[in-house]
């Protein structure tokens, strides 16, 4: 079965990347629309309560993040063992990774589910959800919730199979689950008149539809790795190796969310109700740019395993390169796209004057440093996919702990709302720097001592 990847160690790096990114980024622009087709819809259903509704989708977004989040672990630390595993000819260690994952995505899932829905509204309230605000997102995250294993094993597995160099089953996947959401959103939102719970709804089902695909492909033994019921019992070394990989994108989502808690009561201080939605909204529109960036290094990342498995140093190194042109050239291409386009982009979630004048200011000054992000992004694959855990996880911290958070808190006691916009850039920026040091010292190592990691 293992001879289904080794295509990886083979093919020219140029046409394996665009075979592995271009489905998955086909996916994630998909995920991007489905996530903009709730707020959409919200502020076509709610009219003048539209910001309102729409602030609670965005507060409610980054505890959705955090469950998915568990997912990522899973997925990202699962998959960087199973690419590597294939790579050295080690079929059963992938097998039991594969059976361990499974388990994990399972007992995870409940442990997570049960906190949220115990201590939903002091969690809100934590992230900084106004009385304007609470009722709408409870309402949508209940649901969210109550679908959370859903969520991660969706997640989790789709970067399984991409590790085994499938990744248009991934993509596939991600389409079925997307198409069905937006076709889900207008009828129970609008049709049978359930608003966010029926956006929540719609969520939670296409996830489902997408997950028990997926859990059928790999229950059947269609891929390189078979799946084998004996090796759902917990391995503590495949536990342990999972988790000290998968930290690094845990932590970069999971941050994520830790830090919308300081912006998201920054922007109720200093902007109120509509400064959240208008953050919201951003987030959402820039998802178009963040999750193909996303797709580009998921599609490094079975490439960079497997080779390194099979120690094939040189490939690596021109993968690496390919990736990080591609991304921050796209990088470029999306910011010039809307900054053109800001009024129009905007103006399709609300007509509210307020939301559009604050949200044409600040669209332009928080998006000015995502030409840099891919270098984040491509560096922290990398060094997921050696199994380099320290590097990457000091790499998933940089953007949103160590430089985002420290400037949310003291930018806008200079500059108020403008501080909270600036902060982004600013961290962008600090990001770039630290992984080009780090990317270039790994590059130098891999140069002059090719066994050497």
């Amino acid at each position: 079965m293992e001879g289904k990847s080794e295509f990886l160690g083979k093919e020219s790096i140029g046409k394996l990347l665009f075979k592995l990114s271009a489905p998955v980024i086909v996916g994630m622009v998909v995920q991007a629309l489905y996530n903009v087709v709730d707020t959409f819809f919200v502020g076509q259903v709610y009219g003048a309560e539209s910001v309102k509704a729409i602030g609670g989708l965005s507060i409610a977004f980054p505890i959705q993040m955090i469950v998915t989040a568990f997912g990522v672990v899973l997925g990202t630390g699962g998959s960087s063992i199973i690419s590597r595993a294939l790579g050295s000819k080690e079929l059963d260690k992938a097998e039991r990774t594969l059976g361990n994952v499974f388990s994990l995505s399972l007992i995870l899932s409940i442990l997570i589910a049960i906190p949220l829905l115990s201590y939903l509204e002091v969690i809100l309230g934590i992230f900084g959800a106004t009385p304007g605000i609470m009722p709408y997102a409870v309402e949508y995250l209940e649901y969210i919730i109550l679908g959370t294993i859903f969520f991660v094993f969706g997640v989790t597995v789709q970067n399984i199979v991409r590790a085994e160099g499938n990744a248009r089953l991934a993509m596939n996947a991600m389409l079925m689950g997307a198409g069905l959401n937006i076709l889900l959103d207008p009828l129970l939102m609008i049709g049978f008149g359930m608003g966010v719970r029926g956006a929540a709804i719609a969520t939670v089902l296409s996830q489902a539809v997408s997950s028990v695909w997926l859990l059928q492909y790999c229950v059947k033994g269609k891929g390189a790795v078979r799946f084998k019921s004996r090796y759902l019992k917990p391995d503590l070394n495949i536990m342990k190796e999972i988790g000290s990989i998968g930290v690094g994108s845990f932590v970069m989502q999971a941050s994520n969310s830790v830090m919308m808690i300081f912006l998201f009561n920054a922007l109720a201080t200093y902007g109120g109700d509509v400064a959240v939605a208008v953050f919201g909204v951003i987030f959402k529109v820039n998802s178009f740019i963040f999750l193909p960036l996303l797709g580009m290094s998921f599609g490094l990342q079975p490439i960079v395993g497997y080779n390194y498995g099979a120690k094939q140093f040189g490939r690596i190194a021109k993968a690496v390169k390919l990736s990080l042109m591609a991304t921050m050239t796209f990088g470029t291409f999306g910011l010039i796209i809307i900054y053109l386009f800001t009024e129009q982009i905007l103006g399709i979630f609300s007509a509210d004057q307020q939301y559009l004048a604050v949200g044409e200011h600040a669209i332009k000054i928080m998006l000015l440093g995502v030409p840099l992000i891919g270098l984040n992004v491509v560096s922290m694959t990398l060094f997921q996919a050696l199994g380099k855990a320290r590097p990457a996880f000091l790499l998933s911290l940089s953007r949103q702990i160590l430089f985002l958070i420290p400037l949310v808190i003291i930018l806008p006691g200079f500059y108020g709302l403008d501080g909270v916009w600036a902060a982004y850039p600013v961290s962008d920026f600090l990001s770039f720097l630290l992984s080009g040091y780090l990317l270039l010292r790994i590059y130098r190592i891999f140069k002059g001592h090719p066994g050497s990691s």
